[in-house]
């Protein structure tokens, strides 16, 4: 049967209803025992007074006085009549009985004093008795008035006797079913706090609220400390987790980081393999990278054994074709994940395992996810080679303008010349055969200057100073060879420019700038490259000189120069002009619109594609 539970505030309430009871029987006790003892003095005072009395008549009937006999005699009985002499006929049998003799015997006295005749030997003899029987009244109270003082010592005695004990027990009581539980329950809630669940508290004889509390608190205890168990086996787990997930993070920052750093070469391949290996903690893992149209692995490789021939498939290319799949093939569990990107195959990735053996999701997507990033790795490099081609292509194609442009219109117009030496050969015109001398002998040294400038061109680099250090190396190096003050003026600082658009502008600066040296018979050039806000957003170069100017007719006179000045202008979209300056001198100038306004023109206004004028790289 389940046990009814005492409660604590009835327990309580009961120690204190029985401390109160006490206290109010004691109480109540010594009031009535005080009240009695405050009555005894006024029934001994009216005793006495009946002593006093008595003798007194008898004095008055020895002077033969009636009136006053009379009212000494009323007095007396009044006295013998007194209220507080009637509480004894409840209270105390022998001292009424008294009390009634000696009223009895005083009648008798005042019968004697009516008579005619008082027999006064009989009279005074009976006064005497009066006075004993008074006396013995009087002795009789002061007794019963001890006798209540002394009950009233010993109710207070009791009482205080009785609280004690009562006080003793209730502080035991208190003790035993309040502090020492109260004391266990703060030291268990101590040692749980600190975290030892495993402490308990023994309150079993308890079966007050305390006991349900220590039962409530094992009961959380134990439930703190599994939750708590399950709670530090889940953080060893997300532990081992987050450090699997770092290891994992790792590894593809590293893939991600050579990638970007550079192209992954075969040993990059070799050791990311290996590192997949051991954070997968798998015993096969495979390799294979394949060409475009082979049909066999340029490269195998295998993690665990990289010595021995891994290749488990008889047919290769099947394997290295299949998709994202699973397979079981006598015994052993294999996962395929093609290195592929944008449609095409670089080869496949194989992990092996026993048949019973399943990889997990993380291993899955991890391998998933470094076979994308080689397939990524092996793409840029295909990028990267197919850039190298192209740009081989364009450094060709700009050696063969720059040729063209240079040495081929110069031995175009050497071979005319040659032409008109011989026919003035066969007809012996001297005057011809000296003008195409002359001709031949200036149109050979500039030959030989325009190939050197084409060797200085390709050995001049717009590196990663810009198209600013690249003019000012230019121009100290033509400085070295005039003794005309060459100036730069650049104000195009802010403005991006293409590779192709700077190399242009610094051959095109080299060769009006030797021009002017050449021909102007000057003393300065002034190189200006600025920004014309207002004019379509050009960029004009002006180079101009304070030389005798350039003459009316200038095709006799390196022609082939101002033709290639004009030719690389209209390369970049603009017209380049070669004007005599009102002030004196020749001024070259060329405007253009850079290749990135151009861009940004086109995507503002998309459908004016065909207003943008033709680049020509």
């Amino acid at each position: 049967m389940k046990q009814r539970l005492s409660s604590l505030a009835g327990s309580i309430s009961l120690a204190l209803f029985a401390i109160v009871g006490l206290s109010l029987v004691t109480l109540l006790t010594s009031y009535w025992l005080s009240e009695k003892v405050n009555r005894d003095p006024e029934a001994l005072n009216v005793a006495g007074s009946l002593r006093w009395q008595t003798y007194h008549i008898a004095i008055v009937a020895a002077q033969d006085d009636p009136e006053r006999l009379q009212t000494a005699v009323q007095n007396l009985n009044q006295s013998w009549n007194h209220a507080s002499f009637r509480r004894f006929a409840h209270s105390d049998t022998a001292i009424y009985s008294h009390f009634r003799q000696a009223q009895a015997n005083w009648l008798e006295l005042e019968r004697l004093l009516r008579a005619e005749s008082v027999d006064t030997p009989s009279f005074y003899q009976g006064l005497v008795e009066q006075v004993n029987y008074i006396d013995g009244l009087v002795l009789l109270i002061q007794q019963d008035a001890e006798r209540s003082v002394g009950q009233l010592r010993l109710v207070l005695v009791m009482a205080l006797f009785l609280t004690v004990i009562l006080a003793i027990i209730v502080l035991h009581w208190l003790r035993v079913r309040f502090e020492i539980p109260l004391i266990k329950l703060q030291q268990a809630a101590r040692k749980i706090g600190q975290g030892d669940f495993t402490t308990r508290v023994d309150l079993a004889n308890n079966r007050d609220e305390l006991g349900v509390l220590a039962n409530t608190i094992n009961k959380m205890s134990d439930t703190i400390g599994f939750m708590y168990g399950r709670l530090e086996t889940r953080v060893d787990e997300q532990t081992h987790q987050l450090q699997r997930s770092h290891i994992t993070l790792q590894l593809l920052y590293d893939i991600s980081k050579r990638i970007n750093e550079h192209a992954l070469n075969y040993n990059d391949f070799r050791d990311t393999t290996r590192k997949l290996a051991d954070v997968l903690d798998l015993d096969d893992l495979e390799l294979c990278l394949l060409t475009d149209d082979g049909k066999s692995p340029y490269l195998q490789f295998q993690a665990a054994e990289p010595d021995r021939d891994p290749c488990h498939a008889t047919n290769c290319a099947e394997c290295i074709r299949k998709d994202d799949c699973i397979s079981v093939e006598e015994g052993v569990r294999q996962y395929y994940y093609p290195l592929s990107r944008e449609q095409k195959r670089f080869g496949v990735m194989v992990a092996r395992c026993r048949e019973n053996q399943v990889l997990h999701d993380w291993q899955q997507q991890l391998l998933k996810s470094v076979s994308d990033q080689l397939a990524l790795a092996l793409s840029l490099k295909a990028e990267e080679d197919q850039v190298r081609r192209l740009a081989m292509v364009n450094e060709r194609t700009v050696i063969a303008r720059e040729l063209h442009d240079s040495l081929a219109q110069a031995l175009s117009y050497l071979k005319i010349q040659v032409t008109r030496l011989n026919k003035a050969l066969a007809v012996k015109n001297e005057a011809i055969i000296e003008d195409v001398s002359r001709e031949l002998r200036e149109g050979l040294d500039s030959a030989y200057r325009q190939l050197r400038e084409l060797l200085t061109t390709f050995r001049l680099k717009v590196d990663g100073g810009g198209l600013l250090n690249a003019l000012e190396t230019t121009v100290t190096q033509l400085q070295n060879q005039t003794e005309m003050e060459i100036q730069l003026d650049y104000r195009i600082a802010d403005m991006p420019l293409e590779p192709h658009e700077e190399i242009h502008l610094l051959q095109m600066v080299r060769e009006a700038v030797q021009n002017a040296m050449h021909h102007s018979e000057g003393s300065r050039v002034v190189i200006r490259l600025e920004h014309l806000a207002n004019d379509d957003e050009k960029i004009e170069l002006a180079v101009e000189d304070n030389g005798i100017g350039i003459p009316s007719d200038p095709q006799k006179l390196n022609h082939y120069g101002l033709v290639i000045i004009k030719e690389r202008g209209r390369h970049l979209g603009g017209d380049a002009e070669i004007l005599r300056r009102s002030e004196g001198g020749t001024g070259v100038y060329f405007r253009f619109v850079p290749q990135y306004l151009q861009k940004e023109k086109l995507n503002k206004s998309p459908t004016n594609v065909g207003d943008i004028p033709s680049i020509h790289q």
